[in-house]
């Protein structure tokens, strides 16, 4: 780590963590710092690390109109702060809505999707280099997803993919096929190792299922998706993040801003759109790049 007055570098986990450090070092607010990711590394089992560097803005950090982006929150009501979901009950709350997807402070909300919403967004709490390409997100699958549907012959290869994998870990785990929808076939694991399949928050197992579906893409080119669960840490997942979903609505109609979620794979962030496709006084959609999407809860009139 380099560090001087008015810059430093910092290695930590995510670039949240990085760039709290830095502006507790650098003793000014982290909403005064200009972020640049310097190097970012992630293992296939939850495992990551990041480097940035920090520098002090121009403008001195005790002047707070200077750093205020040009969609400000609306009619002077407070940013409403990220919700964060991370593990299975329910993680706990944590103010930030930029982290590690690419949501610029000094230039945040893209501008085509929270135009329609008429509300103020909530204020993004860390800086990044670059506004997110936004794109919505629907609670249904992608019309090229629609087409493609897995058969019982395409769940015994993507098991038996699975079984490869934890033949070669000599894991206690046993691998069967479950539930076909659509493209996806989900494969149960259980056994005497399979609590070290799931890890901290669920990561261990999403890492393995990112691989099983990596390796099944090259090896079957069809379009055939996996969803790995172990000890039935999906369901229980699936309904924490719906209660979830439903307690931020309510938060986001009674303040009448925007929420954002913590980051989600792509099979979790569908749950938050299911759960809410309903739901009277909201709508949702996503925002930044894989592998830190975000859902975005947003009011609607």
């Amino acid at each position: 780590m380099q560090s001087s007055m008015q810059t430093v570098e910092i290695t930590a986990k995510t670039v949240q963590e990085a760039t709290k450090a830095a502006a507790e070092k650098l003793g000014v607010d982290s909403a005064a710092l200009t972020v640049t990711v310097l190097e970012e590394t992630k293992g296939l089992f939850g495992k990551s690390s990041v480097r940035i560097r920090a520098e002090v803005n121009q403008v001195a950090p005790a002047a707070e109109p200077a750093p205020a982006p040009a969609p400000a929150p609306a009619k002077g009501k407070k940013p409403a702060k990220a919700a964060k979901v991370a593990e299975a009950p329910a993680p706990a709350p944590e103010p930030v809505a930029v982290v590690e997807a690419p949501v610029a402070a000094p230039a945040p909300a893209p501008a085509p999707a929270p135009a329609k919403k008429g509300k103020g967004k909530a204020a993004k709490a860390e800086p990044k280099e670059e506004a997110p390409v936004e794109e919505v997100e629907t609670t249904k699958a992608e019309e090229t997803e629609s087409e493609v549907q897995a058969t019982s012959e395409d769940g015994e290869r993507l098991t038996g993919l699975v079984k490869e994998l934890l033949s070669a870990a000599s894991l206690q785990v046993n691998a069967k096929t479950g539930e076909i929808a659509g493209r996806y076939v989900n494969i149960q694991l259980d056994g005497k190792d399979a609590a070290f399949l799931v890890g901290k928050h669920g990561e261990v197992l999403n890492a393995m299922q990112y691989l099983v579906n990596i390796i099944a893409g090259r090896r079957f080119d069809n379009g055939v998706r996996a969803t790995l669960d172990g000890n039935d840490y999906r369901r229980r997942r699936e309904e924490a993040l719906t209660q979830l979903a439903s307690k931020i609505a309510e938060q986001v109609k009674a303040r009448g801003q925007e929420a954002v979620l913590d980051a989600l794979p792509a099979f979790e962030r569908r749950i938050v759109h299911k759960a809410l496709s309903g739901y009277e006084g909201v709508s949702t959609y996503s925002e930044g790049e894989e592998p830190n999407r975000r859902v975005v809860i947003a009011p609607v009139d």
